[in-house]
């Protein structure tokens, strides 16, 4: 990979922090750099909650649940509720 010389200002704090951070860890600055420049490239994976990865195809995908959602909460309106005789 091509590298480039880069000069950059930072306050004191913020230089002193990623020295410490980069030993800690036990890369230099540059690689500290690299990497979180690295990381704001890379898509955002948001993990899927256990219980949201449980449920998926437990409906089938021919079935227009929106619809069926729509429908009974227009039945409940109209004082039909659903019960189990009449599905």
């Amino acid at each position: 990979m091509e590298t480039v010389e880069l000069k950059i200002l930072l306050p004191r704090k913020n230089l002193e922090f990623a020295e410490w951070y980069a030993r800690q860890h036990q890369i230099t600055v540059d690689e500290l750099i690299g990497r979180y420049l690295e990381r704001l490239q890379a898509p955002v994976q948001i993990p899927i909650h256990p219980d949201v990865q449980a449920m998926s195809g437990l409906i089938p995908s021919d079935v227009d649940a929106e619809e069926l959602y729509y429908q009974e909460r227009l039945s409940q309106r109209r004082g039909g509720g659903s019960t189990p005789d009449s599905k």
